[in-house]
């Protein structure tokens, strides 16, 4: 019997009500056997783990300006992903790390790989998300469509790619927005393989449509949507939500893959090191 390895849940969500976090602990709840996990309260305690406890790291979407820290749990969590980075670098038994939304953005501004930007308007409902020719090989999104579907909910975005920085760290854009042909806007890069252990979205993929959809009907949210978005747009929501092969499917696939990935490379590093 293996022993559990120990998952490193860093909440980024500075105390907001949010479904990001039950639905993390949902798809780790999945692994019972090969999985256990603790929570960190990056942004409200200034909690972030030890780097010797943990080989695996999920870190979480939340609220706010991905650019804005209060210069103490900011710091901390920037000198996680350097302590993260430099073991990699220096070790067989490696360290691997997912970043969802407020965390990816915050990752990508740290390493150097692009601009973050305040959107024009928010981003936010059920959306089509393009892998690139290299997101077609990348093991994240193994057994998902081209395009595939996620949860998108975002006022920052991630454009303006420093090519020459992706080249020198060996990083790959593996996802992007969809083309929207009337208007100019550039498209956002939704997904970064940082390195072989080390991977991000931009687009939420531990949404489940079961919370999403409570989420949507929710008066205040449902007023809002239409608002801002028309009616026929809300109604388009809520009719891929409940789809089998739009989030559902994505909520099935995706952080499965990587953790299941992780777990066979992490107990595969350790069987070669006894």
């Amino acid at each position: 019997m293996h022993e559990k390895i120990k998952v490193a849940v860093l909440d980024m969500y500075n105390g907001k009500a949010n479904q990001g976090m039950r639905c993390i602990h949902d798809i780790v709840g999945r692994f019972p056997n090969d999985l256990s996990l603790d929570v960190f309260d990056v942004r409200q305690r200034a909690e972030v783990p030890n780097l010797e406890d943990y080989n695996l790291y999920i870190c979480s979407g939340g609220p706010g300006n991905p650019l804005e820290g209060d210069g103490i749990w900011d710091k901390k969590f920037y000198g996680l992903l350097d302590g993260l980075w430099n073991w990699n670098q220096q070790n067989e038994r490696k360290k691997y790390v997912l970043f969802i939304c407020h965390s990816f953005q915050m990752a990508v501004q740290h390493f150097g790989f692009a601009e973050v930007c305040k959107r024009k308007s928010t981003s936010f409902g059920v959306m089509t998300i393009h892998k690139t020719e290299e997101g077609m090989m990348d093991p994240l999104f193994e057994g998902l469509d081209n395009p595939f579907w996620a949860i998108d909910s975002r006022d920052y975005q991630v454009v303006q790619p420093h090519h020459k920085r992706f080249k020198e760290i060996g990083a790959e854009i593996i996802a992007l927005e969809k083309i929207r042909d009337h208007v100019v806007y550039e498209r956002a890069i939704m997904a970064i393989r940082f390195s072989p252990e080390m991977v991000g979205t931009q687009f939420h993929p531990e949404a489940d449509p079961v919370g999403f959809l409570n989420h949507l009907k929710k008066h205040e949210v449902r007023d809002e949507i239409i608002e801002l978005k028309g009616k026929q747009k809300y109604l388009f929501m809520l009719e891929h939500l409940v789809e089998e092969d739009t989030i559902y499917k994505t909520n099935e696939t995706l952080i499965p893959n990587f953790l299941r990935q992780s777990i066979q490379a992490i107990r595969a590093q350790h069987e070669v090191l006894l």
